[in-house]
C-alpha cells in the first residue's frame, strides 16, 4: 500500500515581483491608444477639428495678408497655423482626457481599476503617455495639410527647436490640467458640456481665430491667466519670421515667460490632481 505525502507550501519562496511602475505605464499606454482609436467619432473630431478650420480660415481670407508694421507681410493662413497648432494640443489633451476620465469613473472603469496591484502612476503615465502619441499624430496631418494643400512654409531649425519644448510642455500641462479638471463634471454625461464650452471660449480671446493684437486689451489680459495664450505665442514664435514679434502686445515673443507659465500650470495641474482625483462616482461615498 502506497501512501501519498501532500506537499505544503514552500512559505519561504518570495513572491513573483510585479512590474515597475514605468513598465506599466507604457503598457497603459498602448491599452489607452487602442481604446481611443476605437471610439472613432472622437478621433475624427480631434484629428480633423484643427485641420477644417485651417481650411475655412485659409479658404475665406486666402486673398489677406497681415502687415506686421515692418514691412513685413504674411499670408493669413500661414498666421493662422500656429493658432490650430496650440488649439489641437489642449483639445488632445485637456478637452479629451478631463471627458474621458469623467465617462471612465461614471461607468466604473476606474473603480475597477483601482481594486487592480497596478500602482496610480501607471494609469497617468498611461494617459499622458497617449495623449502625446496621439498629438504628435495629429501634428503630422495638420503640418501636412498646411504644407501640401495651402503651400504654407515650414521653419526652420530654431523654430523646431522652439515647438519641440512648447509641444511637450504644452501637451504636459494640459493633461495634468485635464486629470484635475475631471473631477469637477457630476457624470460622465454631463462633462462634455463642462468642457467645451471652456475650451471654446479659450479659443477666442486666446489669439486662435484672430489675430492676438486685435483684440480688446482686457481680453488680453484675461487670456494671459490661462495656459492657451501662451502656447500659442510660443507656436507663433516657432512658425512665424522673426519680424511678426512687434506685432506682440510686449513686442516680444517672451519665451520665458512662455516657458514658465507652462511650467506652472504642470506644477498646478499635478498638485490640483493629487488632491481631487476620484477613483469612484460622487453617489458612490
Amino acid at each position: 500500500m502506497t501512501t501519498t505525502e501532500s506537499k505544503t507550501p514552500d512559505l519561504t519562496t518570495a513572491p513573483p515581483r510585479l512590474p515597475g511602475a514605468l513598465r506599466l505605464g507604457l503598457d497603459r499606454t498602448v491599452i489607452e491608444l487602442k481604446t481611443f482609436f476605437r471610439e472613432r467619432d472622437a478621433v475624427i473630431f480631434i484629428f480633423a477639428y484643427p485641420v477644417i478650420m485651417l481650411g475655412i480660415f485659409a479658404t475665406v481670407f486666402g486673398d489677406q495678408t497681415i502687415d506686421f508694421g515692418t514691412g513685413t507681410e504674411l499670408d493669413f493662413a500661414a498666421y493662422f497655423l500656429p493658432g490650430m497648432v496650440a488649439t489641437g494640443l489642449l483639445l488632445t489633451s485637456f478637452q479629451n482626457l478631463a471627458i474621458s476620465i469623467s465617462a471612465e469613473r461614471d461607468d466604473g472603469s476606474l473603480k475597477r481599476l483601482r481594486g487592480t496591484p497596478m500602482p496610480p502612476a501607471a494609469y497617468f503615465l498611461g494617459k499622458v503617455g497617449s495623449v502625446l502619441v496621439t498629438s504628435l499624430v495629429q501634428m503630422i496631418l495638420l503640418f501636412a495639410v498646411a504644407r501640401f494643400v495651402f503651400d504654407i512654409a515650414m521653419p526652420g531649425a530654431d523654430g523646431w527647436t522652439t515647438f519641440a519644448w512648447v509641444f511637450l510642455l504644452g501637451t504636459a500641462s494640459g493633461a495634468v490640467c485635464g486629470v484635475a479638471f475631471s473631477s469637477l463634471p457630476r457624470s460622465g454625461r454631463s462633462s462634455s458640456a463642462v468642457v467645451t464650452p471652456v475650451v471654446l471660449v479659450l479659443q477666442f480671446i486666446s489669439g486662435v481665430f484672430f489675430t492676438f493684437p486685435s483684440l480688446p486689451d482686457w481680453m488680453q489680459q484675461v487670456a494671459a491667466l490661462f495656459p492657451l495664450k501662451w502656447m500659442a505665442q510660443g507656436m507663433r514664435a516657432a512658425f512665424l519670421p522673426d519680424a511678426a514679434k512687434a506685432a506682440e502686445p510686449a513686442g516680444t515673443w517672451e519665451l520665458p515667460m512662455v516657458a514658465a507659465v507652462l511650467a506652472a500650470y504642470l506644477v498646478v495641474g499635478l498638485v490640483l490632481g493629487v488632491k481631487t482625483f476620484r477613483w469612484r462616482r460622487r453617489y458612490d461615498g
